[in-house]
């Protein structure tokens, strides 16, 4: 049979559309399985929230509604990497330059998981996924219990700033309590913590500063299920309230008299 003037046969016509269907449930297949829906949903409770607006309802919250709302009936990975879209994008607009510049005094603190990385390596990345969902879940109800502020996820670990040391202190040990008690797969993370008291600047909804650097070199010298705390931070929290160790430490762009102590709270019976 001769090729239509595009060069197309009969056969080409009739074997596209079924081509195209079979595509179609291919997708559907997809943005419906567990797996899919599981991994993106996770990945969706990794963003870090933005700021409520405080000048009424947003284009993208109508957005982020809408899209809430398409299908409910039905678990769509689509549905989940949109809502994510937009909580990435008013992540962004919230922590954009221009939203205050200013020297406040905060305790910061530093988490990061041992070991994290040769985990990783070895399991799926639905695995990972859900482990760092379930110690970001943990970690922001410790610190929000205990007043202080998650800054940002920093890949396997986070920052969080606090006004008080001593609930800083406690906070940062029941963070690292809480993660010891999670489990995937057989696999028990292990947080390590570090903290600092000074003045960083708060620029938006972040901080930035030299003493956003000690606490990030405390909390690395820390070993697994470990506290570490800098004198500047026992100096404004409660001494009845915890057992302390002196450590040795130095570290780069570190003042040499900052002095760092493993830091056990003390809990009534």
């Amino acid at each position: 049979m001769p090729p239509a003037a595009d060069g197309r046969t009969p056969a080409d016509g009739q074997r596209a559309p079924g081509m195209v269907r079979r595509a179609a449930d291919a997708l559907a297949r997809t943005d419906s399985s567990d797996g899919a829906v599981r991994a993106a949903r996770a990945a969706r409770r990794l963003i870090p929230p933005a700021r409520p607006a405080v000048s009424g309802p947003r284009p993208s919250d109508r957005l982020a509604r809408l899209i809430a709302e398409a299908r409910q009936d039905q678990p769509s990975a689509v549905r989940e990497l949109g809502l994510g879209a937009v909580a990435v994008w008013q992540s962004l607009r919230s922590r954009r330059p221009g939203h205050g510049d200013r020297a406040v005094t905060a305790t910061i603190l530093f988490t990061d998981l041992v070991g994290f990385s040769t985990w990783a390596l070895d399991v799926g990345d639905e695995k990972v996924l859900d482990l760092l969902a379930q110690v970001n879940t943990v970690t922001e109800s410790v610190v929000s219990a205990r007043g202080g502020r998650i800054v940002k996820h920093l890949g396997d670990g986070a920052m969080a700033v606090f006004v008080d040391g001593t609930q800083a202190i406690e906070a940062a040990y029941e963070a690292i309590c809480a993660v010891s008690a999670v489990t995937v797969d057989g696999h028990r993370p292990q947080l390590r913590a570090g903290l600092h008291t000074g003045t960083p600047r708060a620029v938006g909804d972040d901080y930035l500063g030299v003493d956003v650097n000690i606490a990030a070199r405390v909390a690395a010298a820390a070993g697994p299920g470990e506290l570490l705390v800098s004198d500047a931070t026992l100096a404004v929290a409660d001494p009845e309230r915890y057992h302390r160790r002196r450590r040795r430490f130095r570290a780069k762009g570190v003042p040499r008299e900052l002095e760092v102590f493993a830091v056990v709270p003390r809990y009534e019976n």
